[in-house]
């Protein structure tokens, strides 16, 4: 999607109003840090450090689509215990999201609970139940989504098959007129009647088909068999990095392809997914523009930790970086810096700095960063201003310009971020980015490097590069001034 038609879309979400249907479940993350195997088992022990609550599901849908920008109502079903009265304080903790969830003394309100050490989920524990619900709940369940759905443009159905997408739910979606999505898990698809489209993914596909859904052409055979066993106008399947493939009946199916993305972790990529077509949707886009649209979205999402939403500066900044050469999207602003440094200690890596001016990069430049990176996970190097370099070394430097200073190190695989700064030192860099380990050359003292007590203080630690004897900006220069003499 182009940054145009990306801006324009962006402008239109915060109309049309959204309502978001189906199962609504409390994520729970308990993170920690495992260092040893516990005595009574062979199983890891979990140190809790901190955790994290968040609705999942349909609640994650509703969450998406406020983060972009959305009006949303979301309904659905909690019991009558302490996790319903932690989904409604959520719901109310979110701002643009209109509650409607019907208790139900009978059942639990669905938790999911995560523990998670170094990035890594170590054990998923569920409480649950999943049976249709009936009688008076039904009833109830029923006349909420009928009520919600009124003036909707787009009513998106989240079928986790925990008993809450029941005919009558679905029916009264329907009739509201609205674009009705349904994301389904479920192995028939003809339950939701005549809906706008059905999205489920290729795994979801398989199972409701019983036919592979590895390759395009496979998807397209799969689709062939889906959509005349149900009465859904068009069925959108999504394909992880493989994009995702639309078959609409009396139609070749299409194929939108991915973008490759650094992937941590796909919880909730899906919801996030529905929330950015729908809301597209919505706000009257093209069905092209909205699985663009939702691509982009997806791939955003998964860059992140757990049941994370999405917001428009981030889509932006990736649309931005898909037009960007793989050198380009390492430039980084000291924010950006901070949040890439957030995501890559919630994947458990460790995080290296140092900096320089880095004037005409030599082997000595490139020996040196290797060894930087070597150790650690990501290397982010602080990159003097023009105004800091004619400071530091006077009249004639740099030689070279930031802009080529930047490009020529953020091409380098060893570098994973470049962060330039106006200032005479990075310390401010430094104390925004906390690096695990500040890397300076062997010609320093410890003493003496810029940062190295503060580093030192939050538990990281200062390592000395040695130095390729013979090689330096100065001397290049000097030999350079010779020759032409």
């Amino acid at each position: 999607m182009d940054l145009t038609t990306l801006q324009n879309l962006l402008s239109a979400l915060p109309g049309p109003r959204v309502v978001c249907v189906g199962d609504v479940m409390v994520d729970r993350f308990v993170y920690g840090e495992v260092a040893r195997i516990s005595p009574e088992a062979p199983i890891p022990v979990l140190a809790r450090s901190h955790e994290l609550m968040m609705l999942g599901a349909a609640g994650n849908v509703a969450r998406n689509v406020s983060a972009l920008g959305g009006e949303v109502a979301l309904v659905g079903l909690v019991g009558d215990d302490a996790e319903a009265h932690e989904a409604l304080r959520l719901v109310g903790d979110e701002t643009g999201i209109e509650g409607f969830l019907v208790a139900d003394a009978s059942r639990p309100t669905t938790l999911k609970t995560r523990f998670v050490s170094g990035g890594q989920q170590l054990l998923r524990v569920d409480l649950e139940e999943s049976r249709p619900v009936d009688g008076e709940v039904a009833q109830r369940l029923v006349a909420t989504v009928r009520d919600a759905c009124h003036g909707a443009a787009v009513v998106l159905v989240s079928d986790y098959g925990k008993g809450v997408v029941i005919d009558g739910v679905v029916e009264a979606a329907r009739a509201s007129g609205a674009v009705v999505i349904v994301d389904s898990k479920a192995r028939h698809f003809q339950r939701y009647g005549e809906v706008d489209l059905i999205k489920p993914n290729a795994a979801e596909l398989a199972f409701a088909t019983g036919l592979p859904t590895g390759t395009d052409a496979e998807i397209a055979a799969a689709l062939a068999e889906a959509l005349p066993l149900c009465q859904a106008k068009a069925i959108l399947v999504t394909r992880g990095a493989k994009g995702m493939s639309l078959g609409v009946r009396g139609e070749p199916v299409r194929h939108f392809p991915g973008v490759p993305r650094e992937v941590f972790d796909v919880s909730g990529a899906g919801d996030t997914t529905l929330a950015a077509l729908g809301l597209a949707l919505a706000a009257k886009a093209t069905i092209e523009d909205a699985i663009a649209f939702a691509l982009l979205a997806a791939g955003v999402a998964v860059t992140k930790a757990g049941t994370a939403v999405v917001r428009p500066e981030e889509l932006v900044e990736a649309s931005l970086n898909e037009h960007r050469t793989p050198a380009e999207a390492k430039l980084a602003t000291p924010q950006r810096m901070v949040e890439e440094v957030a995501r890559w200690r919630a994947m458990g890596l460790r995080v290296g700095f140092t900096n320089g001016c880095f004037d005409i990069l030599h082997r000595g430049h490139v020996a040196y960063l290797n060894q930087a990176r070597g150790w650690c996970d990501r290397l982010i190097v602080g990159l003097n201003s023009d105004r800091s370099v004619k400071a530091l070394k006077g009249e004639g430097r740099p030689v070279n310009d930031l802009e080529s200073r930047a490009m020529v190190l953020a091409g380098l695989g060893c570098v994973d971020l470049v962060a330039p700064f106006d200032e005479d030192t990075p310390i401010r860099l430094i104390e925004a980015a906390r690096p695990d380990v500040l890397i300076k050359g062997a010609d320093y003292a410890e003493a003496q490097v810029v940062g190295a007590a503060e580093v030192k203080s939050w538990g990281g630690e200062v390592r000395l590069a040695h130095i390729v004897d013979g090689y330096s900006t100065t001397a290049a220069i000097a030999r350079m001034t010779a020759k032409t003499n």
